[in-house]
């Protein structure tokens, strides 16, 4: 019985390092990503001007395409998506494969990243 208390106050310590080690990440704050990834093109605080994409301001629940001022492909403008966050979180994932033909060629592989910036985005 001894040797069994013996290994186990040790296993038991281990196994606590072990769950410490892997605490969980803070999750990734949208308006630093958007400010690094997305300002150099688009803006998002609704009545910025735009510069080489459209404004970003006010998009969830908007028609793709149809800012007044900006140029979009024929393919964004053909889309007939409304952009909610499922859409949003798709378009970001790999928009040349949702819109075929979109100029938007900036895509943002992790989930955590993307949620964020949509949420952010959201909140415009």
């Amino acid at each position: 019985m001894k040797l069994t208390a013996f290994i186990a106050i040790p296993v038991t310590a281990m196994l606590g390092l072990a769950a410490a080690g892997t605490a969980q990440t803070p999750a990734p704050n949208g308006a630093t990503l958007f400010a690094s990834r997305c300002a150099s093109c688009h803006v998002a605080p609704a009545g910025a001007k735009t510069r080489m994409a459209p404004s970003l301001a006010r998009i969830t629940g908007r028609k793709a395409g149809k800012v007044a001022g900006f140029n979009y492909s024929p393919a964004m403008k053909a889309s007939k998506l409304v952009w909610t966050s499922a859409n949003l979180n798709t378009f970001l994932q790999r928009p040349t494969a949702m819109v075929p033909g979109t100029r938007m060629v900036i895509s943002v592989s992790d989930p955590a990243q993307r949620a964020a910036i949509v949420d952010f985005l959201g909140r415009q």
